[in-house]
């Protein structure tokens, strides 16, 4: 095995989050320091892509906030995620739904995905 491997493994806690992909509608919890003190703000959007793997996980949310398109793309496994929801499964036929830039008002929305939560026996 590679060594920067090992030691990446060893040095980085991997954080377990609720399964997600490109097209899904999530809420992300996220820990912001202002000086001596620290709260949580939420950022709501829909997954336009992830990319890399296990610990150097990104992902890229994008949200419409007034009337203005704002991505965020964050790190997996940053210590500054206090938590992550899944609000909705979308369905897309892309890993990466950067088209959805250039979509306004009722376009640009994604229809939702039916999951399987009942495991079969």
């Amino acid at each position: 095995m590679n060594l920067l491997n090992v030691a990446e493994q060893n040095s980085i806690e991997i954080k377990q989050w609720p399964e997600f992909r490109a097209g899904d509608t999530i809420t992300v919890v996220y820990k912001i320091v202002e000086g001596n003190k620290e709260r949580e703000q939420l950022f709501q959007g829909v997954v336009i892509q992830r990319k890399g793997t296990a610990t150097t996980g990104t992902f890229t949310i994008r949200k419409i906030s007034g009337g203005v398109g704002v991505e965020r793309i964050f790190p997996i496994n940053s210590p500054k995620i206090a938590s992550i929801e899944v609000n909705k499964h979308g369905k897309v036929r892309r890993a990466r739904i950067f088209y959805l830039r250039d979509m306004v008002g009722k376009s640009a929305r994604i229809e939702e995905r039916r999951v399987n939560t009942t495991k079969a026996k």
